[in-house]
């Protein structure tokens, strides 16, 4: 099976918090005890980390960027790269937050056995995540569309570096840089900048990350879909589930049976498929899943250890 992601930047409209989150953690918990748990996770789960995402209540109208867009010109691709070279800088200074650690935890503690990202953002690597499914890539690598040649993106802003000497700089200096979901930077003017091809054989040089309108590779799918039929559970975590990437494996869970929990800002399209939906931060609900204890039947204690201050906050 192979998915093509379809563009779908639009806002989810703004919903409040959950006011009783505290009863709905006690009840997640409850429900994934004893559960070999998969993760799937989205861009949601990464904005407390300063990286900004395309669907969350309030963020700001985004185009994505499409595979037809990078492959229609030359001209294109330099004005890409140019934002890249900036806009990587931000993704890979970006730290994990309290979600991410939260899962390594839950990994660790053998609650979760696999996660599965939409983010290229590879901060639940830098957690200490391990046997990360990375649907849609990840920015730290590039490779040829032609041979596949591969070349780390650190390795390769060292090559940009000697090529666009001060370009940094140079940019810096004009202003604020707004950067989207994809490590792509927002600048007018790249006129200046140089690109290089690939250097085994002239081919296009491209991110390895799944643009919208390009393919998930056919064995990463059938990766992840082994992984949700051995799991017990599905809790999917800062994903809206627009796009069939995602959607799939809820739909696919929820024909076998298996309890899903969503712990998501704002609608998703699997609210009717879930046992429970958690309309709260992650950064709030994972670290209280983590440490927090199911309910034994009968028992009304609450989850051990909530953060009151913290599930206060609105926003």
């Amino acid at each position: 099976m192979r998915t093509r992601l379809q563009l779908g930047d639009i806002p989810v409209e703004p919903t409040p918090l959950d006011a009783d989150v505290e009863d709905r953690i006690a009840e997640a918990a409850d429900m994934l005890a004893g559960c070999r748990v998969v993760v799937l996770t989205g861009a949601g789960i990464s904005t407390e980390s300063g990286i900004p995402d395309y669907r969350s209540p309030g963020s700001p109208p985004r185009t994505p960027m499409t595979l037809e867009m990078f492959l229609s010109s030359p001209e294109f691709r330099r004005h890409y790269w140019a934002r890249n070279h900036l806009g990587w800088r931000h993704m890979d200074a970006a730290r994990p937050n309290s979600a991410h650690l939260a899962l390594t935890d839950l990994q660790r503690a053998g609650r979760v056995s696999t996660v599965i990202t939409q983010n290229v953002d590879m901060l639940h690597t830098k957690a200490g995540t391990r046997g990360v499914i990375e649907l849609h890539g990840c920015y730290g690598r590039v490779r040829c569309l032609s041979c596949d040649w591969r070349i780390s993106r650190h390795r390769l802003a060292a090559r940009l570096e000697s090529l666009n000497p001060g370009f940094a700089e140079r940019v810096a200096g004009r202003g604020a840089i707004e950067v989207a979901p994809d490590a792509d930077a927002t600048l007018t003017d790249t006129s200046d900048f140089v690109m290089i091809d690939c250097p085994q054989c002239g081919g296009i040089l491209k991110p390895d990350i799944v643009y919208f309108g390009e393919t998930v590779p056919k064995p990463l799918v059938e990766q992840a879909f082994s992984v949700v039929d051995e799991a017990d559970a599905l809790l999917v975590v800062g994903s809206s589930l627009t796009v069939m990437s995602g959607l799939r494996f809820a739909r696919r869970a929820h024909r076998a049976g298996k309890p899903i929990v969503i712990v998501n800002r704002g609608h998703t399209r699997a609210d009717e498929l879930a046992t429970l939906k958690i309309d709260h931060r992650a950064g709030v609900v994972l670290p209280e899943l983590a440490r927090g204890r199911a309910r034994s039947a009968g028992d009304d204690h609450q989850v051990v250890g909530v953060n009151h201050r913290a599930l206060q906050i609105r926003g």
